[in-house]
């Protein structure tokens, strides 16, 4: 009985333990995210997106389809240090929806000279090829 409550609780454990790894990954993605854009680099900052026609950015301007397209957006709408500002982003929930998908619901601030912005945020991270990738945002 022993070495079954004893299996029972490392499988638990272990189990945590992956759930953790991924969280933290996701953490850093987004980490990584924001210190790109502090450096006025939206090409770095794009690497936490799926780079795929089929990524999905849901904005004030409705539905953009595609890295690329969402690249040119960011750029079009940032085109300099001034209007990016200093992002900072505040996790709300980082919600395991199975072991292929998380979902994060947060906050983000943009600290700018010209006047900051902020909203909220809906991402849905896809693990593609080991790695946790943004597959669609959603932005207000």
């Amino acid at each position: 009985m022993k070495k079954v409550v004893l299996l029972l609780f490392l499988a638990g454990a272990l189990q945590a333990s992956g759930q953790s790894d991924d969280k933290l990954s996701i953490r850093k993605l987004l980490n990584s995210q924001t210190i790109a854009w502090n450096n006025g680099d939206i090409e770095s900052f794009m690497k936490g997106y799926w780079e795929n026609d089929s990524l999905m950015f849901i904005g004030k301007s409705g539905i953009t389809y595609g890295w690329n397209n969402t690249l040119t957006n960011y750029k079009k709408n940032y085109p300099d240090t001034a209007s990016m500002g200093k992002l900072a982003f505040t996790l709300l929930v980082v919600k395991k929806l199975s072991s292929e998908y998380y979902q994060v619901i947060g906050k983000w601030h943009l600290q700018r000279s010209i006047g900051n912005l902020e909203g909220h945020f809906t991402l849905l991270f896809q693990k593609i090829n080991g790695n946790w990738m943004i597959v669609s945002d959603h932005s207000s």
